[in-house]
């Protein structure tokens, strides 16, 4: 059965803001790409890994469907698909990973990049992390 989605690391601030400004995501990463599949994006913050949006996958490319420019770029990074997007969203706040349904998970870091999702999940980590829940000051966790 194919997954429903995934997580996908993002490993620079750079390639993050690639990703929100052209919805393109390159990856050398093996997977039964599909148009429809969510992926979550994760990044470390400097606080942890945190999701910082996610988007939904229109088309997937191999190397004979990109620009010289791309090859390039991608034989660099060892890099063998783009995953082009219908849309992505980029959540306001980074939702920390230790504050969803993955905090008890073992994997971390690299490990998280692959992960498979399945729907539950997904709408889930959408729902919190387009709808934050407002944070209490000192004082009124205190009252």
């Amino acid at each position: 059965m194919d997954a429903d989605g995934y997580i996908l690391r993002i490993a620079t601030k750079q390639w993050v803001d690639q990703v929100f400004s052209r919805a393109i995501y390159y990856t050398g990463l093996q997977r039964k790409w599909r148009s429809g599949q969510t992926i979550m994006f994760v990044h470390n913050n400097g606080l942890g890994d945190a999701f910082v949006g996610y988007g939904v996958v229109e088309n997937t490319y191999g190397e004979e469907n990109l620009s010289a420019e791309e090859i390039d770029e991608c034989k660099r990074h060892r890099w063998k698909k783009a995953l082009e997007f219908k849309y992505v969203f980029r959540f306001e706040e980074p939702l920390l990973l230790r504050k969803t349904l993955l905090k008890n998970s073992k994997l971390r870091g690299r490990y998280l990049h692959g992960k498979t999702l399945n729907k539950t999940q997904l709408d889930t980590l959408i729902a919190q992390g387009e709808h934050p829940k407002p944070q209490q000051s000192g004082l009124a966790k205190s009252l």
